[in-house]
């Protein structure tokens, strides 16, 4: 018998692999390995003795992908119909999120992202990139004069919210108030070590603010077309009476919070990867051609979502285990990126790497609408900042001062100072 079937069996029912006693924030990466060798589809039992559905941690690539691209699974729980992590009591909170593109399931999805889409691909996101690269470099240009820089706030968080607020057509002025509002949402996520009730209560007057924020401005786009995504919605709650207000303010509250807060990550973790190796700067300096294909690499070595929820559909099999309806499913999306059977040295960053496909934006039919936007702000935005950052630039060895929050969803510094 092999360790890995071995540990399989003698794992079930072990203990949670998140506990934050165990588990670097910064580098959960071991961890995630001794998971994939011994027991990759690893059992967490209901609490109350083992009645009920039991929680699996898939850490294998071939398992996350089994389950991502497979129609046994879904977004909603086929016994409660639960598709979120936000607990009874705060109304306006679990509305908006259950709203989201990200936890609807077909035939809703499908109806949602037809109108989402289009906006948010290559040929409208080639358009909008010299635009992108005005707001990165309108962003680096002081912190370039400053000897010590903070990177989430200077550059990270405001440069991807003022990309989609421009999309969207809200006020570049507001950013920091968006800012704030998608940091309490984030508070509330199911996976915070910190989600407390005070945190729950600031989630839900976020989530009013915003609900009410975006009905108003879906409510003057009927009225008055302005070319911008906001107007493009409007337009469509008008043309399909299926499309309700509510889907359409929360689908926007999505857009603005979620995809902002994945790119924040993602050039959090490139950058301190980058000040780490030199000779990687100096080869994307050198060849900005070679970008496109880091940013992937980036995304694959570190994701700035390292684990995405599924529930059992139906009973299936995933790696010799039942796995029965109603049970729940947490993909280890930074493990299966680590999984040596699809890609060969994977704790190697490797920006000529060729091969494997990563799991950063999904797979199947939740793959993120949004990926070709996030894709290019990650390219423009890391050449702007080796062009121009004095910390990235050559022979530099700035200090370093990083954390990070406790959330395995939007993983990534919180806070990143360098000097």
């Amino acid at each position: 018998m092999s360790g890995r079937t071995a540990g399989a069996r003698a794992g079930a029912g072990s203990p949670e692999p998140f506990d934050p006693a165990r588990l670097d924030l910064a580098d959960p990466y071991p961890v995630y390995r001794r998971y994939r060798e011994t027991d990759p589809v690893h059992a967490v039992r209901n609490p109350d003795g083992g009645a009920g559905p039991t929680t699996w941690y898939l850490f294998g690539h071939v398992e996350v992908t089994q389950v991502l691209t497979g129609r046994s699974f879904g977004r909603a729980s086929p016994l409660t119909a639960r598709t979120t992590p936000v607990p009874d009591g705060y109304v306006t909170l679990r509305r908006v999120v259950e709203n989201w593109l990200v936890f609807l399931d077909p035939p809703r999805h499908t109806r949602l992202r037809a109108r989402v889409t289009p906006p948010l691909g290559a040929a409208a996101v080639a358009a909008l990139r010299p635009r992108v690269r005005e707001i990165a470099e309108e962003l680096v240009a002081p912190l370039a004069r400053r000897p010590v820089v903070e990177f989430v706030e200077g550059f990270a968080a405001p440069y991807p919210l003022l990309v989609i607020g421009g999309l969207l057509g809200v006020e570049a002025e507001r950013w920091p108030w968006f800012r704030a509002q998608a940091l309490a949402l984030q508070q509330a996520g199911g996976t915070r070590g910190d989600r407390t009730p005070d945190a729950l209560a600031g989630a839900e007057r976020a989530a009013e603010e915003l609900d009410g924020y975006f009905h108003r401005e879906l409510a003057a786009r009927r009225t008055e077309d302005r070319g911008d995504l906001l107007s493009a919605l409007a337009r469509a709650g008008a043309e399909d009476p299926s499309l309700s207000g509510t889907e359409l303010a929360a689908t926007c509250t999505h857009l603005l919070t979620a995809g902002h807060e994945t790119t924040t990550g993602l050039l959090g973790k490139a950058v301190l990867a980058l000040i780490a190796r030199p000779e990687v700067r100096g080869e994307l300096r050198d060849d900005p051609g070679l970008l496109p294909g880091a940013v992937d690499e980036f995304l694959r070595f570190d994701p700035p979502v390292q684990m995405v929820t599924r529930w059992a559909h139906r009973d299936t099999e995933l790696a010799g285990r039942t796995v029965r309806r109603g049970d729940r499913l947490q993909l280890v999306l930074g493990s299966a990126h680590r999984d040596p059977a699809r890609f060969p040295d994977p704790d190697v960053l490797d920006i000529h790497r060729d091969g494997g496909r990563h799991c950063a934006f999904g797979l199947g039919v939740h793959y993120c609408a949004g990926a070709a936007l996030a894709r290019a702000e990650a390219e423009i935005g890391l050449g702007v900042l080796l062009d121009r950052l004095p910390a990235l630039g050559p022979g530099a060895r700035p200090g370093v001062e990083v954390e990070y929050a406790p959330d395995w969803v939007f993983h990534g510094p919180s806070r990143l100072t360098l000097s």
